[in-house]
């Protein structure tokens, strides 16, 4: 069986890499956001301004506990799930967890050009946005490290790079 969690902070390349690595081994992909979002019949930003970041956590560790029971799958997390709740922990009890990891400066560019549809980001100027993002990686950095395995991708920007990251999960996890 394989069930393999990734984690890290938005932009980072999880759900990029989770379909990729998905598609390799053969087994459904699936990312909790929009797990969430077909589960709900709202898209995040939604649920973000009905119940706040609270409740939108709440929805999203019942989620995580649904999802994290499925055989032979992928699943990437929010950049925020890791770091509520028991979420860490009780995502390394289901699986080998992944943290992939990037540089501020890499997760800002990745990030600048989503950044209205991502409701913790959205309305920040350039200079918010990088102290915001560089705030939350110091903050998060905790639960992130809490993974099994770390994979810097901080050079995700083409095709063959993302390979290289899939080949690098495949190494770790003897896949």
């Amino acid at each position: 069986m394989i069930r393999i969690i990734l984690i890290g902070y938005m932009g980072a390349g999880k759900t990029t890499v989770g379909k990729a690595l998905a598609k390799e081994l053969g087994v459904p992909f699936y990312d909790l956001d929009w797990y969430i979002e077909s589960r709900m019949h709202k898209t995040v930003a939604q649920i973000f301004a009905e119940k706040g970041e609270e409740g939108f956590r709440k929805i999203e560790h019942n989620m995580l506990h649904e999802i994290a029971e499925f055989e032979d799958v992928i699943v990437s997390c929010g950049g925020g799930t890791p770091c509520f709740f028991d979420n860490i922990d009780y995502m390394n009890q289901q699986g080998p967890v992944i943290y992939l990891k990037a540089d501020p400066e890499v997760l800002y560019k990745h990030l600048v050009m989503s950044k209205n549809d991502r409701p913790l980001l959205r309305g920040k100027s350039p200079e918010e946005l990088i102290t915001f993002i560089r705030e939350q990686l110091e903050k998060r950095e905790p639960f992130y490290s809490k993974a099994k395995y770390t994979l810097d991708v901080s050079l995700l920007d083409n095709y063959e790079k993302i390979q290289i990251s899939v080949n690098n999960i495949r190494k770790l996890l003897n896949l």
